[in-house]
């Protein structure tokens, strides 16, 4: 049989090709899986260090002055570490999937980054006031964040598109359970709450909840049981200093519940690290798993079983009807090998179906989370909400009309465009 230039050329290679382009992406992932780390590491610190400032404003100076320099020197540390990960990211000639909005984000967290030195002069001098520094604290770890959430976006392996999202959603629900330690330890030095404090509060104990309940469902095992061992402990002081917080304006409780608040709630973050760092370990297993998959792969399925001579020839791979074995005439290629191709072709081509179907999955998560920020953005925008008002209003609409939440959410966006601009009067 002689060559016949209709067909592709040297299929061999081509299959080589679509293993060596998932090689290069998982690689990449694995780059992607240490930065999550140290943006990790980077948020735990930021968190510590805003719980200090936030304790040490509310009390007029009086409380933690000695541990400012220190909490600002380990940011400072963790943030050289994510330094050095981003540098050798960008060393990386191979581009990134999504790589565009994945450096947006990182050029957005490094910008909010460069606010803290002068936010810690104003501190240090008390010229600024606790809402003022808590908020800025938020909008840098929120663009940290937002640069993990864009990472598990871009993922194109589900395994590790599983372990990134669970490990988002811990690090979304650890942040709410920060900006609560904040409001309960300024809330309790002052002895008072008002309503809208009581609201924020709510609200955070609720996200902190569906970000858990995310997390449950996308983490590994040994995550979950570390989760579930930390959920049995006794926390009664706790439950009973959050049911003040969220219930009681005036308080009658002596001064130094906000100290032992900040002990107790610090303590539990303390506790969520331990388990973040072990969904760090899972993160980066499954990018070396998959990794040395592909290159097994790579090497079994392309290298063992196809001849040398087969992959510089071009040639038509023919499977014959099964039971002969009668070699083809022309290249020398036999139906066996032919069948061996094909199988190969298929067995890629299916797996990487699966594969594509199980990352459709996990994206899904990822999809409604953006969906409904995007209609909580729009409330806010033409009503003027704010972030915790929005998510309200979408949740009483998705409990008054018996609706998902993403339902409300894609309707909202629907009619985004019909909407008058933001300051028109109706």
């Amino acid at each position: 049989m002689s060559r016949n230039h209709a067909f592709p050329s040297r299929a061999g290679d081509f299959l080589l090709a679509s293993k060596r382009c998932e090689i290069t992406l998982l690689q990449q992932l694995l780059q992607m899986g240490k930065l999550v780390g140290r943006v990790s590491q980077l948020i735990h610190v930021l968190q510590r260090e805003r719980g200090t400032v936030n304790i040490y404003l509310c009390s007029q100076g009086a409380l933690f002055s000695e541990r400012l320099a220190g909490r600002a020197q380990d940011v400072e540390q963790a943030e050289l570490e994510v330094q050095r990960q981003l540098a050798q990211l960008d060393d990386n000639s191979a581009p990134l999937v999504s790589a565009s909005r994945l450096f947006s984000r990182i050029a957005c967290a490094l910008h909010n980054l460069t606010a803290l030195p002068e936010l810690r002069r104003q501190v240090q001098q008390r010229q600024m006031l606790q809402p003022v520094a808590m908020n800025t604290f938020n909008d840098i770890i929120h663009s940290l964040l937002a640069l993990v959430f864009e990472a598990a976006d871009a993922c194109v392996d589900p395994r590790t598109a599983r372990a990134l999202i669970a490990m988002f959603s811990f690090m979304q629900g650890k942040e709410l359970a920060g900006q609560e330690r904040a409001i309960g330890s300024a809330g309790l030095a002052a002895m008072r709450f008002d309503n809208t404090a009581h609201q924020q509060l709510l609200m955070l104990i609720e996200g902190q909840e569906r970000c858990f309940h995310t997390f449950s469902e996308f983490a590994d095992q040994s995550s979950l049981d570390q989760w579930q061992r930390m959920q049995q402990q006794d926390d009664r002081e706790f439950e009973r200093l959050r049911r003040i917080a969220c219930t009681q304006l005036q308080l009658s409780d002596r001064a130094d519940s906000s100290l032992r608040w900040f002990e107790i709630t610090s303590a539990r973050i303390d506790l969520m690290k331990h388990i973040e760092d072990r969904l760090e370990e899972a993160l980066m297993a499954s990018c070396r798993h998959s990794l040395a998959q592909a290159q097994r792969a790579l090497a079994t399925d392309c290298v063992g079983d196809v001849p040398p001579q087969a992959k510089e020839s071009y040639a038509v791979f023919v499977a014959a009807p099964l039971g002969d074995a009668s070699p083809l005439v022309g290249d020398g290629i036999n139906p066996r090998l032919g069948r061996s191709m094909l199988e190969l072709i298929q067995q890629q081509s299916q797996r990487l179906q699966v594969l594509s179907e199980e990352l459709a999955t996990a994206r899904a998560t990822l999809h409604e989370r953006k969906e409904i920020e995007r209609a909580k953005g729009l409330l806010m925008q033409h009503r003027g909400l704010t972030e915790a008002q929005a998510h309200r209003l979408l949740l009483n609409m998705a409990m008054n009309q018996n609706r998902r939440l993403i339902d409300i959410a894609n309707a909202m966006l629907a009619v985004a465009d019909i909407l008058p601009p933001a300051g028109d009067t109706p």
